[in-house]
Parts: C-alpha cells; sequence; structure tokens
C-alpha cells in the first residue's frame, strides 16, 4: 500500500484511474511497468477491454505499449475522427506469433494454415476484439477470382479487416493491391450499417521509410506490421516512439 501510494501521489491523472480496475491488476501495473504514461496506457486498456489478470501480463510481457504507439497506419487521413482511435488500437507494430512454434523458413500458405490451427491464439494475439470469418476468402470481380489471406471482423469498429500475409519484406507495391481488395470488400461483401472495410499487412520485415512513402497519399484505410516467433522489439525502437506529449494525446483519444 505505501509503494502505492508513493507510485500515484504525484500523478492527479492516475489517480481516479487506478479506482476503476482491480486491486490485483494495478499490483502487476505498478510493478511491471515504470513509466507513468504506460502505466495509464495499461489501466486504461484494461478497463477498456475488460482484461483478466493473465491477459493484462501478457500484453504487458508482448510490449503491446510500444508497438501499438509505433503502429505504420494512414488512418488519420483515411478514417473519420469516430473510427480513427479505435482502429489505431486494432493495428500494431509487431505481432509475436511465438505460439505457433515454426521455424524461420515457412511459406505463406504454411503460415496461414498454422494460424488457423491455432485461431483463438492468433485472436487474442490481434487484440482480442476481432471475429474469424474465414480464410482465402474469394472475391469475384469480372468473372476473375482474387482470395484474401484472412478475414476478420472487428467488433468495436463494425468492420471487416483483410489480412494479408507475406512472408518476406514490405514492398511498395503491396499497397495498390490491398486498395483493389477493400475497395471489393466494400461494394461486394460489406453490409447495410457496417463501416468501411481495413487492411493490416503483416511482413516478416519492414523498413518504415518505405512503408511511409508507400503509405501516404493511398486513401483506403491500411496499416503495415510485422510478425516474429519472439517477444520483444528490438531495443532501437524504443528511441522511436511517439514523444510524450503526442502519446498523452494518444491516450486521451483511446479513453472512449
Amino acid at each position: 500500500m505505501k509503494g502505492f501510494c508513493e507510485a500515484y501521489t504525484d500523478f492527479p491523472k492516475l489517480a481516479p484511474l487506478v479506482r476503476e480496475i482491480g486491486w490485483s491488476h494495478n499490483i502487476v501495473i505498478m510493478e511491471r511497468s515504470k513509466d507513468p504514461l504506460e502505466r495509464e496506457f495499461y489501466i486504461r486498456m484494461t478497463r477498456k477491454f475488460g482484461w483478466s489478470k493473465s491477459m493484462l501480463i501478457h500484453q504487458i510481457e508482448n510490449q503491446s505499449y510500444e508497438k501499438t504507439l509505433l503502429g505504420q497506419t494512414n488512418f488519420d487521413k483515411a478514417l473519420t475522427p469516430g473510427q480513427r482511435a479505435q482502429a489505431k488500437l486494432a493495428v500494431k507494430d509487431e505481432y509475436s506469433f511465438d505460439f505457433l512454434e515454426m521455424g524461420e523458413e515457412h511459406s505463406e500458405r504454411e503460415l496461414e494454415r498454422a494460424l488457423i490451427l491455432r485461431i483463438e491464439d492468433f485472436l487474442r494475439v490481434m487484440g482480442g476484439l476481432f471475429a474469424f470469418v474465414g480464410s482465402q476468402f474469394r472475391l469475384t470481380v469480372d468473372d476473375k477470382e482474387y482470395f484474401i489471406d484472412l478475414l476478420l471482423y472487428h467488433r468495436r469498429l463494425r468492420c471487416l479487416v483483410a489480412i494479408e500475409l507475406k512472408i518476406g519484406e514490405f514492398q511498395p507495391e503491396f499497397v495498390g493491391k490491398m486498395q483493389f481488395y477493400l475497395t471489393a470488400l466494400d461494394r461486394q461483401v460489406r453490409e447495410e450499417g457496417e463501416k468501411p472495410a481495413i487492411e493490416i499487412i503483416l511482413c516478416k520485415e519492414k523498413n518504415r521509410t518505405v512503408v511511409e512513402y508507400a503509405l501516404h497519399d493511398t486513401r483506403k484505410p491500411i496499416g503495415v506490421g510485422t510478425y516474429h516467433m519472439v517477444k520483444h522489439l528490438p531495443k532501437e525502437l524504443k528511441g522511436q516512439l511517439p514523444s510524450p506529449d503526442e502519446i498523452a494525446k494518444l491516450l486521451g483519444e483511446w479513453n472512449e
């Protein structure tokens, strides 16, 4: 209790928040997160998504704070303010697929099949608000068939989320193909009352500058992340986090 008091006495913004989650959750956050903004993130996300204690520990160990803040999307331009904040929470910079127990050498189809076999683990890593719709989801445009690797549905955003799996490095031309898929989903599959579909491209590697340039003028909502079979972000990415003021602004947007 003494440590709890010392941890939050000088942070009036956090004091009201800690009352909104369980005591055991507070202890986990206090012991495992030392930065006030990081603590605020996990408190807000625990309240928002109803994380259990074990889920909260899993999120901290997988560095959800850093991975969410580093996410590369064009959502600021492609989505309405009402969708933007929630959508940013849906796309991380890096996803840890350590539960697959796969080697580094694998094909895209092998990765897809492995994720489907462990679909509950996959959806949990994606964020917990996704439902599985299908794999190799078929789209037909003028008698030609196209297939989306994985199609999910985000319950809070109320939109389809297409997942494209790439076992190599991100290439700018991926974006044009994904915009085509999103247009087809919106015109052929989207139900009345649903929001426009979103695309997440998951690659083995990416150059952040190349991704930034590729997304700059795109109109459809697309995010680009990487996947790894390990849990931790490279240390050099730690220095790329937004400024404290920018982080505080984002946390405010994610409050609702």
